[in-house]
């Protein structure tokens, strides 16, 4: 019969058997007699395997997802440091990534002061399907009268339809007391997970 542990043996014992001490003799805890207590091979989702070159885009891919009619995060500095982010629609001006806002915008206030700007375009509901891009860059700002409407026509056609010269007051309109904000990208960065080729969630 096995003799009665003295409690100062007892208590270290349970400072030996930790479940850190458990992982690192490649058990696992809590598995019921008589099961495998293995760890699996397998390492977890996300882990042991660099994918980053596997799920970047390709620059036409790149285009190709920002062309699409979408929202996008934006996020500038305040003057505390702290993140100003924001949902926008945006346009395209001179090929760049752009938006229109209110002149007095926080958002504004903050790029005149620091011109540093990223922006976030996202996708999909499941591990395997998310697709995304981050662009991150300076912002420039637009007070040009023929540049602000070319921007309020890209974003018009983006989020309401076709545009016509009917529509230009209805543009100017909209474009009333604001400004344009045209990015400068220094850094693209991309992912998406479809090319990993997981099955699908359940």
């Amino acid at each position: 019969m096995a003799l009665p542990l003295a409690p100062d043996a007892r208590r270290n014992l349970r400072r030996r058997i930790t479940p850190g001490a458990i992982c690192a003799a490649g058990l696992r805890p809590g598995l019921p007699d008589g099961k495998d207590a293995t760890m699996s091979s397998t390492p977890a989702m996300g882990h042991g395997v660099n994918q980053r070159a596997q799920i970047k885009m390709s620059d036409d891919e790149v285009a190709e997802f920002l062309a699409e009619r979408r929202a996008m995060t934006m996020c500038t500095l305040n003057h505390d440091g702290t993140i100003h982010a924001v949902a926008m629609w945006y346009g395209f001006l001179e090929g760049s990534i752009a938006i229109e806002t209110k002149a007095k915008s926080q958002k504004a206030q903050n790029l005149r002061r620091d011109p540093n700007m990223t922006v976030l375009m996202e996708a999909g509901d499941t591990y395997e399907t998310l697709r995304g891009v981050e662009l991150v860059g300076t912002a420039e700002i637009v007070e040009d009268p023929e540049r602000l409407l070319a921007l309020g026509v890209s974003v018009f056609e983006r989020y309401y339809g076709g545009y016509s010269e009917e529509m230009e007051s209805f543009v100017q309109a909209m474009l009333n007391k604001r400004i344009v904000v045209k990015l400068h990208v220094n850094r693209t960065v991309s992912w998406d997970h479809r090319k990993l080729g997981s099955p699908a969630s359940g």
